[in-house]
């Protein structure tokens, strides 16, 4: 089933303006209609009754009545009807007079209206419709006289019936116009609507677009803050947060900064003293052998605790450089399947520990010291923290456009080296250890991290994956770390086969 797509917040804010027009529209031409049909059709009972009253009031009557008066004063009173033309109809026992002779009596004048005027002297009225639905004013006026204050009937009884077609074209009209003004008014009401939606919407698309400019990182984005409305509100945390997040974002690269440039100069300042260290320390070496052996373990000792710093020294300085984006590629056409065989023979790897599925023919434009620092470093980190054997598998893969949902793993970067697609070169290393333990899997690539937090100082200086990374994703690559299935940990290389100088 397809899902409609939600509407903009610009149609709903005009959908609401509109909707709440209409029902006022619809609720004031309502309350405006039943006020004034109410007015005037009382206006025209109030005139009729009050006349027949009056002309009532007028009238001698001698009792009793034969068909004869009965019809004079039917006829008399017909001829005076306020405010429109009406007919008469009277009763009196068994007589029955008309201003229609050939209509002694009216359907519109129903039996409620004759128990009403039986008992009321001053008469009743009704609103009612014939069978045809044409309104008519209905009247019943008793004849009575007065005897002792009090008043007494006669017997006779008057009827008006009055019809009331001007009053229902006059309401007719008026419901037509209402009718007519309702589509021209909703359609000048999308005027203030759009005005409105567009006063509303301003201010959101305004930090719509500071949001995005502050998330690519212009910390220094503000929004205007007109008026002192809600919205204004809004922009004016918006500025307060942004404000905030650019100060301390300010401190955090101040303070990394100079974290960097702390780690760089004592790397430097520490190699050349190590140097000398170093190379007395293999003098040293070469003559423990006639030293008793308390002496010679600690020289021993000193010599590989040293070995251990001037490994560590050169590593901050190599993360120095890449944290300066001073790092620098010199690519060279290179045959992979030869690289890694000199790699693997040139640190005495080539004794049956490592295996290798290598495609031949494979050649890819890499810096080929740093792919040596690459391979090296995975290969031996497999060796010290997995188990033999470790496979090294090298092959390509064609490879279309790839999307950005489609995530690069853990340690990649986006940014630097996402999948775009075209002929890649994989490499995969993979031990035949117990593997990484999942929590650790997340950190594998962090700085100093150590899987195993058991592991003695000794087993290296936690920089090496950290750096492995960093050369990967100079030639535009990504480095996967995941535990393979039946086996260990595997490290996936996945790069351009041509990267840019």
């Amino acid at each position: 089933m397809r899902r409609i797509a939600p509407l903009g917040l610009r149609t709903r804010l005009i959908a609401a303006f509109l909707l709440v027009a209409a029902i006022s529209a619809v609720s004031t031409a309502a309350l405006t209609y039943q006020q004034a049909r109410n007015a005037i059709l009382k206006q025209s009972q109030d005139t009729a009754v009050s006349t027949l009253r009056d002309l009532m009031d007028q009238q001698s009557i001698q009792l009793p009545l034969d068909q004869q008066q009965l019809q004079r004063i039917v006829l008399d009173l017909g001829k005076r009807g306020q405010p429109h033309p009406w007919i008469m109809f009277a009763e009196y026992g068994t007589l029955r007079a008309s201003t229609n002779p050939v209509q002694p009596t009216s359907t519109v004048i129903t039996e409620k209206l004759r128990r009403q005027v039986s008992t009321n002297p001053h008469g009743a009225f009704q609103r009612v419709e014939d069978q045809r639905g044409n309104p008519y004013l209905t009247i019943g006026m008793p004849a009575v006289f007065k005897n002792n204050g009090a008043y007494e009937p006669t017997g006779a009884v008057f009827f008006v019936v009055m019809p009331l077609d001007s009053e229902k074209t006059t309401v007719e009209a008026m419901v037509a116009a209402a009718r007519q003004g309702a589509v021209p008014g909703l359609a000048i009401a999308i005027i203030p609507a759009l005005l409105a939606a567009r006063s509303v919407l301003r201010p959101v698309r305004d930090m719509r677009r500071a949001a995005q400019r502050l998330g690519r990182g212009h910390l220094d984005t503000r929004i205007e803050v007109r008026g002192a409305d809600e919205l204004a509100g809004l922009a004016r945390t918006f500025n307060e947060t942004a404000r905030a997040l650019e100060q301390s974002v300010s401190e955090l690269r101040e303070a990394e900064v100079r974290a960097r440039r702390f780690a760089s100069d004592v790397s430097h300042e520490l190699r050349t003293p190590l140097a000398g260290m170093l190379a007395v320390t293999e003098v040293l070496d070469e003559d423990a052998g006639g030293l008793d052996p308390d002496t010679a373990a600690a020289l021993r000792l000193i010599s590989a605790e040293t070995g251990k710093l001037a490994v560590l020294v050169e590593d901050l300085m190599e993360i120095s450089r890449f944290d300066a984006r001073a790092a620098e590629l010199n690519p060279d056409d290179v045959d992979i399947a030869e690289f890694v065989t000199k790699t693997l023979e040139r640190r005495h790897w080539s004794d049956g520990r490592v295996v290798t599925d290598l495609q031949p023919g494979v050649r890819a434009r890499l810096d080929p010291r740093r792919f040596d620092v690459v391979l090296a470093n995975l290969v031996g980190n497999a060796l010290k923290h997995g188990d033999a054997p470790v496979h090294v598998t090298v092959r390509t893969e064609a490879r279309p456009e790839q999307g950005p949902e489609q995530g690069p793993g853990v340690g990649a970067d986006p940014a630097a080296g996402a999948d775009t697609g075209g002929a890649r070169l994989l490499v995969e290393v993979a031990d035949s250890g117990a593997g990484i333990a999942p929590e650790a899997l997340p950190h594998i690539f962090d700085r100093f991290f150590k899987a195993d937090a058991a592991r003695t100082r000794s087993s290296g200086s936690g920089l090496g994956l950290a750096i492995t990374l960093e050369n990967v994703r100079l030639h535009g690559g990504t480095l996967r770390a995941a535990n393979g299935v039946g086996r260990g940990a595997v490290f996936t290389i996945d790069m351009p086969l041509e990267v840019e100088s």
